[in-house]
């Protein structure tokens, strides 16, 4: 155990000195505030936009505070998974790249302990950063519209967080098995894509899928419950445990100079 926190120390080094503590979470928390913000100077914003005949009203319908979390969540849906893949798109190429990776390696490390110490220091920057984000959004939502039920915001929250990790995780997998680090990112962004497009076509049958998450979230911002969320969180959990796992037994398979 002291050696894997060894590994998760210096992974945390590395997200501090690479500043990912500092512009990650501050990419969140831009994105969780500036939904609410927009939606409630919307009218503000059109009105002096310019290219308007004089006299012009405009009247948009004050939306619900759970629709502007929702509209939150989407933007963390594409923006947030996006910075989540960039930040660890190179977790494990550039090391191996480098032959980092083969210099802790040639120690008694096993190839698990250093894999999950990589993935549970992306873990923990990305759960901080998404905390950070929704709080903001939470926050400037119940200050600028109105309360929204917090058992609602927790269990959206909770079911979100699942699919960014699985997201963050798949990027880690891909980093393992690919030289390129925007390739990592790309293939884990499209696998991302794909699982959310086949639950959204075919929902009977991928009723439980990973991809099903973002929509389970979205659904307990207004009060929906669904039988489907514990099989599909149980599910994403034992994927991104074989996606760990995974990532671990390639590193074995493929020395780091021998990565594609």
């Amino acid at each position: 155990m002291s050696k894997w926190l060894v590994l998760y120390k210096k992974e945390w080094l590395e997200i501090i000195r690479s500043y990912k503590l500092i512009w990650v979470p501050l990419v969140f928390i831009l994105l969780g505030a500036m939904q609410p913000v927009t939606t409630y100077f919307l009218p503000e914003i059109l009105a002096n936009a310019g290219n308007l005949p004089n006299g012009t009203v405009i009247k948009i319908p004050t939306p619900h505070a759970s629709d502007v979390l929702a509209q939150t969540l989407q933007q963390f849906s594409t923006l947030g998974l996006l910075v989540v893949a960039l930040s660890f798109m190179g977790t494990l190429s550039g090391e191996r790249i480098s032959g980092m990776a083969s210099m802790i390696l040639v120690k008694p490390v096993s190839y698990l302990s250093f894999i999950s110490s990589k993935w549970a220091a992306m873990l923990s920057l990305a759960l901080l950063s998404f905390t950070a984000g929704y709080g903001a959004a939470w926050y400037y939502t119940v200050s600028l519209f109105q309360s929204v039920n917090s058992q609602w915001v927790i269990r959206s929250f909770i079911i979100f967080a699942f699919w960014l990790v699985f997201v963050g995780t798949l990027t880690i997998w891909f980093s393992s098995l690919l030289r390129s680090a925007a390739a990592a990112a790309f293939s884990a962004l499209a696998v991302a894509a794909v699982f959310a497009l086949t639950a959204s076509l075919l929902p009977n049958l991928f009723q439980w899928s990973p991809g099903n998450l973002p929509q389970l979230a979205l659904a307990q911002l207004t009060g929906q419950s669904s039988k489907e969320i514990w099989p599909s969180l149980g599910i994403t959990a034992l994927l991104t445990a074989g996606l760990v796992i995974g990532a671990a037994w390639i590193l074995r398979r493929r020395p780091a100079s021998d990565a594609v």
